[in-house]
């Protein structure tokens, strides 16, 4: 019985991700202005109506990569062994997400250009981090058996994604770009200060 529901959802993953393949392929083509979800949609091979099912707009599906990094960084650091500190956990987990997936597909960087050149996209990203800040900081919270919404746990989350954030920046700024992984590095040796 276990079989059709993998199937299904697999299929569904299949039609997100190529979905969010198009609006970026179709964004960078053409700029983001110029593109519908109509387009969106045919390039995937796929209804309006199917596009609805998955995304509400543009910008979500341009985004969907986004909140799948988060998602595997958040299932990652969840299941970290129990006697790392959560900073060490946190750093422990980018290296092993690099290890797995080695350096990330220029498309990353070209959808960071591009949230930063329109407001529309830019709301919605920061709307994403938000909440997964917040998700990050409860299970910070949860790994060093602090209240939900300890401060400290709040804190932290945040100065991880900033540090993400900046270093994802210079990734995209600098020519010629260094890796990525060594612009993280530094600049969580940076952060490292208060919670190492």
């Amino acid at each position: 019985m276990g079989t059709p529901v993998g199937l299904r959802e697999r299929k569904k993953e299949a039609t997100r991700t190529a979905l969010h393949e198009a609006a970026v392929r179709l964004a960078v083509e053409r700029g983001l202005e110029e593109v519908t979800v109509e387009a969106i949609a045919d390039a995937a091979g796929v209804s309006r109506r199917t596009f609805s099912n998955y995304f509400a707009a543009k910008e979500d599906a341009l985004l969907y990569g986004d909140e799948q990094r988060m998602e595997t960084l958040l299932e990652a650091f969840t299941a970290r062994p129990p006697g790392e500190s959560s900073w060490a956990a946190l750093r422990l987990t980018c290296h092993a997400l690099y290890e797995e997936k080695g350096e990330p597909d220029p498309q990353w960087a070209v959808q960071t250009r591009l949230a930063r050149r329109h407001p529309t996209v830019l709301g919605r990203q920061l709307a994403h981090v938000a909440t997964f800040e917040r998700r990050l900081a409860e299970a910070i919270a949860a790994r060093d058996g602090l209240p939900e919404t300890a401060l400290r746990a709040r804190v932290m989350a945040a100065a991880f994604l900033t540090s993400m954030r900046v270093a994802s920046q210079r990734w995209t700024d600098e020519q010629p770009p260094r890796s990525l992984r060594t612009l993280m590095e530094q600049t969580l040796d940076e952060m490292s200060g208060p919670f190492a």
